[in-house]
Order: structure tokens, then sequence, then C-alpha cells
């Protein structure tokens, strides 16, 4: 009786040993899985520094020693803002919504000025 022959799910070459094993190494394995993950890794990575980005745009328009700031719209953007990223959101009692960058958050004002605070440390 023969046995199938096994091939590696990455390179292709035969695999020996236990009748489960897919890859014939362990470096095949993990370029394997490696690429499997590299689209939704990318995406998450490149979040992630867009958000980190906004953030340190964010603590930089703060004078030192203070909690906020009033930074027109296109100083934001000069420094590559990008306002399709933030992390949350608080509303305030007066229905003012506030997007934040980690602990720090903008909140737009009136003709493209906008109110950049640095959030309480919990």
């Amino acid at each position: 009786m023969l046995a199938e022959q096994r091939q590696c799910l990455h390179c292709g070459k035969p695999i020996q040993g236990r009748l489960d094993k897919k890859f014939c190494d362990d470096s095949c394995r993990n370029t394997y899985n490696n690429s499997q993950n590299a689209i939704s890794t990318n995406l998450i990575r490149n979040i992630n520094h867009a958000l980190k980005k906004n953030r340190n745009i964010l603590e930089s328009c703060i004078p030192t020693g203070e909690v906020l700031a009033k930074v027109p719209k296109e100083k934001l953007q000069t420094k590559g803002f990008s306002f399709r990223y933030y992390t949350h959101t608080y509303q305030n009692k007066k229905g003012n919504l506030y997007h934040y960058c980690y602990d720090y958050g903008y909140l737009e004002l009136d003709n493209d000025w906008f109110l950049v605070v640095k959030g309480k440390e919990s």
C-alpha cells in the first residue's frame, strides 16, 4: 500500500514525518502564516501609525505647561493630521463633541478653528 505523498503548503517540497504535518520546516510554516496574516496586520499597523501621528500633532499644538490651545485647521493639515482617524469621542454636558487620539482631543469651532485639549489622565 503506497502512502500519499504530502507536500509543504508553502514551498511544495515533500513532507516526511507525522501524518498531520503541513510544512516541511519551521521557516516555511512561519512564512506561510505571516503571508496569510499580512493584509490584516498591515491594515492595523497603518491605522495605528495614523493614530500615533495624529496624537503627536495634537500634542505639539499645545504649549508646554498648558492643557489646551486654539489652532486653525490649516495648521493641523499642514502637519499631516488626518481627521479620519481617532480613538474615541466624548460629548460634554453642553453637547460639544470632542474627538480624541488617545489622550489628546480636539473640538471643531467656527471658521475652521479647533480647540485642542489634553485629556485628564485616569
